[in-house]
């Protein structure tokens, strides 16, 4: 009796892999056992890039909201401590946006903090 394998599945399996694969350069868009292993690292990769997506734009927002409020006389630590103690409850994203688009508001936000 002929050995039975499950080719409509292990193609697929293959093709899912390739189809991952597209648009690589060379072997790795068309050799299964080279794609297989760039799409795994490529994943792992895109999970860690999902982290550090979060820290890139804290620092970012911080180094905003620090340069702005340094105009202003204050350093970052300071006037997050005084939006604190007030009761203000925007958060880094907001702030650095105000700072960035709307200096004439975020001017008065630092006024009322100081």
């Amino acid at each position: 009796m002929p050995r039975s394998v499950n080719a409509v599945a292990s193609r697929a399996r293959r093709k899912r892999v390739l189809d991952q694969a597209k648009g690589f350069y060379g072997k790795r868009k068309n050799v299964y056992t080279v794609a297989k292993n760039v799409v795994e690292k490529g994943l792992t990769y895109s999970y860690v890039g999902r982290k550090l997506k979060k820290r890139e734009y804290r620092a970012l927002w911080i180094a905003r909201i620090n340069a702005a409020v340094r105009e202003e006389g204050l350093t970052y630590s300071v006037f997050m401590n005084k939006l604190a103690k007030k009761g203000i409850g925007l958060d880094r994203k907001v702030l650095a946006d105000l700072a960035m688009n709307e200096p004439a508001t975020f001017k008065q936000l630092v006024d009322s903090v100081k």
